[in-house]
């Protein structure tokens, strides 16, 4: 569709943004908000009547895309049969997401615990770990990202954690793999793993493992630049958590519902974790809803012992009949495994030979829908195109490839030295290759800034 502009109503959503919208992650008078006038499928528009390709799929949760007419109406037929009630009680809405939910989390995750989000998905999981063990440290890596609450951002591995952390949450952050930037001077992926379980290892050793309740992992690190996690990393990582006690909590809000091409990125390893967050894809974000999925030995914990915990809308009616309404879209228009055909017949290929084009990429990774560029001022070097964390001047290369990606109508999705390629699951293929185009274009601005 081509959408009209409407310059007054965007001028006035605009106006009553700045003048009363805290906006998170921002420094309040730097930024300029774009004023969104509606969103259909892979696209959105503003109030000009410019159609942006969403490559960002919102922040990586509209893995259906937007407006699902199928979603849409679950959510209207919930409103009108019960808007709201209670989590103590048994609700139809929220049975069923659970039942749907925990036929596709791999081994026996088969208790889910609602949440209104990933971050606190993530609170409540350490939880748990920490009452299960007693417990009181948590290891995570440092290229992560858990959320923007208390724990959670405590756990988180970039930048954004520092304002925030105290030293007293009880988190000890390790380097997990990722060879294109090793900490182990590896040189090849077996290394790299060796290297990195021994190290994961010889860190509980030193905290003292009868301290350690729990490793929180995102199974695929997803804003820290999808890094794909070397064979048999992830099975270290259980082997290593069995040999002492310790919970696994595998990191899905992001690589899960179809993201990765599969269920979960952990159907990718054959990893079954202790505990599993996620949120995002769960409903497409449509009505917000996060969880953790339990394990059998978990959940003993407190079959006769209360859990500690809890939220006013755990399990909402309505969140969970757009997670019903989604899970059954995915399943019923194959939208998963349409993810994992386009990530390996149409986006892997593209990206390859793009980085043999452009010096300014450094790296291709990823799989499914879940895909990374790694920019580099020097492919030998393989120094960053933008310094790590940088911000004002030092960040122009990177402002300057986002501008041109959303000048020829595509958004990005953009992290320090990384664009990220991770549109809606169920786009088409032509879309895609429309977003690829455009991609190769901004590219040819980031070149500029190489040696």
């Amino acid at each position: 569709m081509t959408p009209e502009p409407h310059l007054q109503a965007g001028a006035a959503v605009k106006a009553a943004d700045r003048a009363h919208v805290f906006h998170s992650w921002s420094a309040q008078e730097l930024i300029d908000p774009l004023a969104v006038a509606g969103a259909e499928g892979s696209y959105f528009w503003d109030y000009e009547g410019k159609r942006y390709l969403d490559l960002a799929s919102g922040l990586v949760y509209t893995n259906i895309g937007y407006q699902h007419p199928k979603v849409v109406a679950a959510i209207q037929e919930q409103a009108a049969k019960m808007t709201t009630f209670a989590p103590a009680f048994a609700v139809e809405a929220r049975s069923e997401a659970a039942r749907l939910i925990a036929e596709r989390t791999p081994g026996d995750l088969d208790k889910i615990f609602f949440t209104n989000g990933g971050a606190d998905a993530v609170e409540h999981a350490v939880r748990m770990a920490r009452l299960h063990t007693g417990r009181p440290k948590v290891l995570s890596a440092y290229r992560s990202y858990h959320g923007g609450t208390q724990q959670a951002i405590n756990l988180t591995g970039d930048p954004r954690r520092w304002a925030s952390d105290s030293g007293t949450a009880g988190v000890v952050h390790f380097w997990g793999p990722f060879l294109y930037r090793s900490r182990f001077y590896a040189e090849t992926e077996e290394q790299e793993c060796a290297r990195a379980l021994e190290h994961l290892e010889t860190t509980i050793a030193f905290e003292g493992p009868a301290s350690v309740a729990a490793i929180v992992l995102e199974t695929v690190p997803g804003t820290a630049g999808i890094m794909m996690p070397p064979a048999g990393y992830l099975a270290g990582v259980r082997e290593i958590c069995d040999k002492y006690g310790i919970v696994l909590v595998l990191d899905e809000v992001m690589a899960g519902f179809g993201r990765t091409g599969t269920w979960f990125a952990a159907d990718l390893y054959d990893v079954v974790p202790d505990l599993m967050t996620f949120a995002k894809g769960v409903n497409s974000g449509y009505v917000p809803l996060g969880g953790v999925a339990i394990s059998a030995k978990i959940a003993e914990t407190f079959a006769e012992c209360p859990y500690p915990g809890g939220l006013t809308y755990s399990g909402h009616p309505l969140a969970c009949a757009a997670a019903v309404a989604t899970i059954n879209v995915m399943a019923e228009e194959g939208i998963v495994e349409h993810a994992a055909r386009l990530g390996a017949e149409v986006v892997e290929p593209a990206l390859r030979e793009l980085a043999e084009r452009h010096p300014s990429v450094g790296e291709v990774r990823g799989t499914g829908m879940f895909w990374a560029l790694d920019l580099v001022k020097n492919r030998e070097t393989r120094e960053p195109l933008v310094p790590y964390n940088a911000t004002g001047q030092a960040a122009t290369p990177m402002s300057a490839f986002a501008a041109s990606a959303k000048s020829h109508g595509v958004w990005p999705f953009v992290n320090m030295n990384r664009t990220h390629v991770v549109p809606p699951c169920n786009i088409s293929e032509a879309e895609l290759k429309e977003g690829l185009e455009v991609l190769d274009t901004a590219l040819s601005v980031a070149d500029e800034y190489t040696e």
